[in-house]
């Protein structure tokens, strides 16, 4: 027993170590294949159907874009540190009055997931993915966890960032979204690969219209 818990304490060590080191190189370096993109190309029998995602710094991305997701996905993204507590206490009262299943992940626990993280639903999962997200909290900003996530969202089987949205999708850069193109993109992040942004339905168009109103109701992030 007293070697097997040496074992675990030295791997214990290692983890976090390792964590630590990889969440401080990733905030200088750009994460290009993270292991959710490698579970998501095996799982679909793909290998990034889309361009191949090229960095783009959060200057080279329009405006449009950080507002949207902010909108839409994390309204109060700015002020957290990582969990936004009173979203999940609401999201727990909707579940329990209603029986109806919605989200409260942040931008940032999202961004610990699409980097650290597998797609697997499990609990050892959620606790992988809140450790990270504490630890990208702690040792990167603002700025770069919205700049990490923006260039490894997933828009469609493949497709990852907003480059290489931008390209397959609208045939322009990043820095050229409009705010229609940057709506319509922020209504495919719940479920990508459902939703289509080659042929929007009809629903994601009435979407991407009701989120350019409430983009408009968000203060631009101050970075």
């Amino acid at each position: 027993m007293k070697y097997i818990g040496r074992l675990v304490l030295y791997l214990l060590i290692f983890f976090t170590v390792a964590s630590v080191g990889c969440v401080v190189v990733f905030r200088f370096i750009p994460p290009v294949v993270t292991p959710y993109k490698a579970v998501q190309s095996w799982q679909q029998g793909r290998y990034f159907a889309g361009p191949r995602a090229k960095w783009r710094g959060l200057d080279k991305i329009a405006v449009y874009l950080p507002r949207t997701v902010i909108a839409t996905e994390d309204n109060n993204f700015m002020t957290h540190h990582g969990f936004d507590f009173e979203a999940i206490r609401q999201a727990m009262d909707e579940r329990r009055e209603s029986g109806r299943v919605r989200g409260a992940s942040t931008i940032s626990q999202q961004t610990a997931k699409n980097v650290f993280c597998t797609p697997a639903g499990s609990w050892f999962r959620k606790g992988v993915e809140s450790y990270f997200t504490v630890l990208i909290e702690t040792l990167w900003n603002k700025r770069r966890i919205m700049e990490v996530y923006l260039n490894v969202i997933e828009t469609g089987p493949g497709v990852y960032g907003a480059q290489a949205t931008a390209r397959w999708y609208f045939g322009k850069d990043a820095s050229e979204l409009s705010q229609a193109d940057a709506s319509l993109i922020a209504t495919v992040l719940p479920n990508p690969l459902r939703m289509n942004l080659a042929d929007p339905s009809s629903y994601m168009r009435r979407r991407a219209s009701q989120v350019s109103s409430l983009m408009n109701k968000v203060p631009a992030p101050e970075f």
